[in-house]
């Protein structure tokens, strides 16, 4: 009598390893600069199709031309454009991340593979309440250092004001969250996932600080060192939070309550940006940034929320 076949055992289950935020992109760097060429290349094509629509509209409407001959558009459609302009980066980096480093789109996102949306529901008041605390500090400090600050312009009235909103309001959230996707996002993750690094963090938060500083050229020494200092906070409460939530809703609400306040008084055609910005505004944006950081991260821990992937990168 044979004896019986032997019962297999269990199948071993491979279980990969929690990964950060900052580690989600995978370890091939060729293909983080593979997908950052056809992310720039995209959105410069984007961009010139959109610059190309909006002159042959100014064509049509008979607007007022430059020496070139070239139609002059109105200060909100040329900033319309310049915004829808930098949204167009959004899709084109979800899309290089699941095409390119081979992962799920969302992992850009947060690292549950998708926007927290209750999160940022969390994180906006919050970052409007600091927005308001800078405006508010500016408005008190202006008067003890009149250089560093320029003529307000006038009230442009209601009607203009809620026209310009209706339309930034639409646009802003997809420029401010393109923003975040490709410096807080992809760039950070690209970067802190290479395997070289050996999962330290601040080489990337200091690599994407400093280009996202860049793009938005050069104005002030006071201006870049923002910028850069305000990326780096952003970059360290992505990875502490494990998602873009709390960058996207501080942008947000920055750009938004920045541009609100051109629009109300007729100086959304000046070309004026963060990287323009004086000592002064540097020495009050820092501790404002710095607390919104500090509170959202804060926050984030007491809620328990995740800050790495439970099953590794591609959930």
């Amino acid at each position: 009598m044979t004896d019986p076949a032997p019962v297999p055992g269990p199948i071993p289950q491979v279980v990969r390893p929690a990964l950060p935020y900052h580690r989600l992109a995978g370890p091939a760097g060729w293909r983080t600069a593979l997908g950052t060429v056809l992310i720039l290349a995209g959105t410069v094509a984007a961009s010139t199709v959109l610059y190309g629509v909006a002159m042959v509209g100014g064509q049509v409407a008979d607007v007022p031309r430059d020496v070139d001959d070239l139609p002059i558009l109105p200060p909100l459609a040329d900033t319309a454009v310049a915004l829808a302009g930098i949204a167009v980066g959004l899709p084109l980096v979800l899309l290089a991340a699941r095409l390119v480093q081979r992962r799920p789109a969302g992992t850009v996102s947060s690292v549950l593979g998708r926007l927290r949306w209750g999160w940022l529901a969390w994180c906006l008041p919050l970052a409007f309440a600091a927005v308001v605390v800078f405006f508010l500090a500016s408005f008190v400090l202006a008067p003890l250092f009149p250089a560093a600050t320029g003529d307000p312009g006038a009230w442009v009235g209601g009607g203009p004001f809620l026209r310009a909103m209706l339309v930034l309001v639409l646009i802003v959230p997809f420029q401010a969250a393109a923003e975040e996707y490709a410096f807080r996002g992809w760039l950070l993750q690209g970067v802190g996932s290479l395997a070289f690094l050996r999962g330290r963090l601040w080489p990337a938060i200091v690599v994407q600080a400093v280009l996202f500083a860049a793009v938005h050229g050069w104005g002030t020494v006071w201006g870049f060192v923002d910028l850069v200092i305000w990326a780096c906070f952003m970059g360290w409460v992505t990875v502490r939070t494990g998602g873009l939530e709390a960058a996207i809703a501080l942008h947000l609400a920055n750009n938004l309550m920045s541009m609100a306040w051109s629009v109300a008084f007729g100086t959304l055609d000046l070309e004026v940006t963060a990287a323009d910005m004086s000592v002064l505004m540097l020495a009050i944006d820092i501790p404002v940034v710095l607390g919104y950081t500090l509170v959202v991260t804060w926050l984030a821990r007491r809620r328990g929320l995740p800050t790495s992937t439970c099953h590794g990168a591609h959930r």
